[in-house]
């Protein structure tokens, strides 16, 4: 019943959307953490397009990706919620299925957690970063980080967190996770990272 909720709410926020634009730094700016900011105006719907980065995510809406080393202090407080071990939101890593930016189901209730926290707590941000691992050329895989990246804040959006609490960076298969070769290392670089 919950997914069956979650997919109206996915089709009633993508009618809804609008365009939106984050009025932020233009392509090849640095933005205010010493970011270089990348223009994802462009479409990056397929393979021989994704190497403009874009973010046309099929929600009318705009994203800021960031390339490059940010800040992540700037939630100076964060609650103790965020550190409990038993808590779903010490899971802060979501991993994907091999060309996918779909959200597995067993990632649900995890992310349900992370957008009540969010919700709860306005002023807190996160930085969703997305990787992928070493199969496809640089630009088509920092397309897919950033496409994951987004897929993650659509569904965190959908259950009350607001769109201003996101920072969308994508770092394609240049961060792996575990160094090597195989599908049980490009298993656990094919991830997004929550990072508050």
């Amino acid at each position: 019943m919950k997914l069956i909720n979650l997919a109206i709410l996915f089709l009633m926020l993508f009618a809804l959307s609008g365009c939106t634009s984050t009025g932020g730094p233009k392509d090849g700016e640095i933005d205010g953490s010493g970011d270089v900011v990348e223009d994802n105006s462009a479409d990056s719907s397929g393979i021989e397009d994704a190497s403009a980065s874009g973010s046309d995510f099929g929600d009318g809406s705009e994203a800021q990706v960031i390339v490059g080393e940010g800040n992540d202090s700037q939630n100076q407080y964060l609650g103790d919620e965020l550190n409990d071990p038993n808590s779903p939101l010490s899971n802060r890593v979501v991993y994907f299925e091999y060309d996918s930016s779909e959200v597995r189901p067993q990632d649900l209730v995890t992310l349900e957690a992370h957008a009540a926290y969010l919700a709860e707590n306005p002023n807190v941000t996160v930085r969703l970063v997305g990787h992928t691992d070493e199969r496809g050329s640089r630009e088509y895989n920092l397309a897919l980080g950033e496409r994951r990246a987004l897929s993650i804040r659509q569904i965190l959006m959908l259950q009350g967190a607001n769109i201003n609490q996101f920072q969308v960076t994508s770092f394609g298969e240049e961060r792996p996770d575990i160094d090597g070769e195989g599908e049980g290392v490009w298993q656990q670089n094919r991830r997004v990272e929550l990072i508050y």
